[in-house]
């Protein structure tokens, strides 16, 4: 009987469980953003300072519950040596949030080759992507008017997924919470195609 109860509380109470790769350059501002989204996200959690974040070597993991779901944040390392390792983690993704450094003009040209690579895997196709032009709150920064063509170049590799361009500010969290949320609701209607990891795989 105590199997019963235990078997009917677990089904109550777990939520469905989602993986989201946050994917850009190193130094574009990944691991603050999900310091960022844990701290708005997450009640009582007190985010890391900024100033104690440093390159992520490998990767990061964090997890969010929101709107009655679960969101696992795979957050991998963007150094050029580190980037090879990212396609073994499309497969098992929901979401990308692919993130830009719109203050840095001079990398945008290697984010977006970086950003067409990605899109252009078989693993990735129909999964609902994010890009968030980070760092709004430094001075002549770019705005999404000027980003969102720029990645926008290549549509076909971006297909008929959702696919939304943000601006935000890891450092002050402008932008982190509507992100997140479009993007729930695009892993919640393409969960027919890539339906919820198996709690017991996590």
């Amino acid at each position: 009987m105590y199997t019963l109860f235990s078997g009917l509380y677990k089904y109550l109470v777990q939520k469905n469980e989602y993986c989201v790769l946050i994917l850009g350059l190193d130094n574009a501002g990944k691991t603050t953003y999900l310091e960022a989204a844990k701290t708005k996200l997450t009640k009582n959690y007190k985010g890391m300072h900024p100033s104690k974040i440093t390159t992520t070597v490998g990767l990061n993991i964090g997890k969010i519950d929101v709107s009655g779901i679960r969101l696992n944040f795979w957050d991998l390392g963007g150094q050029e040596e580190l980037q090879s390792l990212w396609d073994k983690y499309y497969a098992e993704s929901h979401a990308i949030i692919y993130i830009v450094d719109s203050s840095d003009r001079e990398r945008i040209p290697d984010s977006k080759e970086t950003f067409d690579k990605m899109i252009s895997s078989e693993n990735l196709s129909g999964v609902p992507l994010l890009v968030l032009a980070n760092k709004q709150d430094i001075t002549d920064c770019m705005g999404v008017r000027e980003v969102k063509p720029i990645f926008n170049k290549n549509a076909h590799l971006i297909g008929r997924r959702d696919c939304m361009v943000m601006p935000v500010s890891a450092l002050n969290g402008d932008g982190i919470d509507e992100g997140i949320r479009w993007l729930v609701d695009c892993i919640k209607r393409n969960s027919v195609i890539r339906p919820p990891r198996d709690q017991d795989d996590m």
